[in-house]
């Protein structure tokens, strides 16, 4: 049996079921193909919305046992993990549903099953021959492995295992010190853990801008953090009381064993393409095996395309919606664009950590000469009277043109307060307009400001 569509998408994670949205709303007939019982992809079901939810639920507790004391409120706290697994679930639950009722309200057909891509417009899935003008790939990714290490989902676990432990262990190593292993980090070290990372390069956080890792790295190492940096991994062992896990400096020298109840293994992820079959009909990858496009998210076969996790860029679950919603705009004749240039990144550490733009090191490789403005929370009445002190807001500006071309926050909430710096960037908005910008008192946003107006060394509290 087969069905035309004019717009096929395969997998319905955040750039996918937001592609075939949009493409519905601009009168497009769309089908989506998913392999999994439900929608949202690895954000809504073992990552973004999961891990938040466990993030929320440890920093209530850890606020219960840490600082209600201080503001007057005695309160005796314990946790029950199986349960917090629950209220996971229940969040999980609640964003599922309601792709469900998009997908209905839009009149968005779902195909159930894995899909392969036998020709240009057309689609295998399972006894069923899909066809439709345009297909989009938005398949994804899957945590990188480490040679070496295999994971059994038990003592040595991926994103995906950690978001599901049955027990909090006493001893967790993270291999890996980017968002995904800091975050998870975080969780069970609230709950009890003691925490050791373990990562190759020589700092925390890469890509992001230096001070703002090095400010990061002090924080979690007042939380119970423990880093071992610049080591490389060469071996796991497990046993009946947990896991032996070996490591080296990276630039050689003496080998070393730490001990772990559970390690994590958070390096990175990979796209995911696997049962495309993207050779047969032509579509390029690269070395690093992501899907080639070009600028208007084209494959290198004409009428398929991709976006999201499997192509170029952060891999980003917002960067994966914003290309699906260009990409059904591109198809349905309209002009969609994304601006990789502003682009939140945020770690749902606590506190916080959220940037956009240029880093201080892109700025100087580049030879772009800049102003730095930086302001501390420490600064802030409203931080202070929310016991949340640690952190900075820092914004970079053209030396010349006073544009903002870069922010960067560490501290309470920072998540939330980046994208008043995004949508100035957008607008290619200078660091007066926002020191200029009225901002409610007491309120944390108003540590953007003073940073704005700091560029200029005009800061009022700092």
């Amino acid at each position: 049996m087969s069905a035309a569509y004019d717009l096929l998408v395969i997998g319905t994670g955040p750039g996918g079921y937001v592609c075939a949205i949009r493409a519905a709303q601009l009168g497009l007939k769309v089908a989506v193909v998913e392999k999994r019982a439900s929608h949202g992809g690895t954000c809504l079901n073992v990552g973004c919305i999961p891990s938040k939810a466990l993030l929320h639920a440890s920093e209530s507790y850890h606020a219960a046992t840490h600082s209600y004391a201080a503001m007057g409120i005695d309160v005796t706290a314990s946790f029950d993990l199986p349960r917090m697994m629950g209220f996971k679930q229940q969040v999980i639950d609640g964003n599922v549903k309601g792709i469900d009722f998009l997908f209905k309200k839009n009149k968005v057909t779902v195909h159930r099953g894995t899909g392969t891509i036998t020709a240009p417009g057309t689609v295998q899935v399972g006894d069923e021959t899909l066809t439709a003008r345009h297909i989009v790939i938005a398949t994804g990714s899957e945590g990188a492995h480490l040679k070496g290490i295999e994971i059994d989902e038990d003592r040595i676990v991926s994103s995906t295992g950690a978001l599901a432990l049955p027990r909090v262990p006493e001893r967790l190593i993270v291999i890996g010190a980017g968002v995904i292993g800091l975050e998870l980090g975080s969780v069970y070290g609230r709950l009890g853990s003691r925490v050791t990372v373990v990562e190759y390069l020589d700092r925390i956080l890469p890509g992001m801008d230096g001070e703002v890792a090095k400010t990061a790295q002090r924080l979690l190492q007042k939380q119970g953090f423990t880093f071992h940096l610049g080591q490389k991994v060469t071996g796991a062992k497990t046993g009946k009381t947990g896991v032996a896990l070996t490591m080296e400096p990276a630039a050689g020298g003496q080998a070393q064993t730490l001990e772990a109840d559970v390690v994590l293994v958070a390096v990175g992820r990979v796209p995911y393409t696997e049962g495309l079959g993207l050779d047969k009909v032509g579509v390029k990858t690269d070395p690093r095996g992501r899907i080639e496009i070009d600028p208007h998210f084209q494959t290198s076969v004409a009428g398929i395309y991709a976006i999201g996790d499997c192509v170029r860029g952060p891999m980003l679950a917002h960067k994966a919606e914003d290309e699906g919603i260009a990409v059904a705009e591109i198809i349905a004749g309209q002009a969609g664009h994304v601006n990789y240039d502003v682009i939140p990144g945020v770690v749902y550490t606590n506190p916080e950590v959220a940037v956009v733009g240029k880093t201080e090191e892109d700025l100087k490789t580049a030879g772009i000469d800049y102003r730095v403005g930086k302001f501390l929370f420490l600064a802030n009445g409203r931080a202070k009277a929310n016991q949340a002190t640690d952190g900075f807001v820092k914004i970079l500006a053209d030396a010349k043109t006073d544009r903002v071309l870069g922010g960067h926050i560490v501290g309470p909430m920072a998540g939330e307060m980046i994208h008043e710096i995004a949508v100035l960037m957008e607008f290619s908005g200078s660091a007066e307009d926002l020191a200029r910008t009225c901002h409610a008192h007491p309120t944390l946003s108003e540590a953007v400001k003073e940073a704005a107006l700091a560029v200029a060394g005009r800061a009022i509290h700092g």
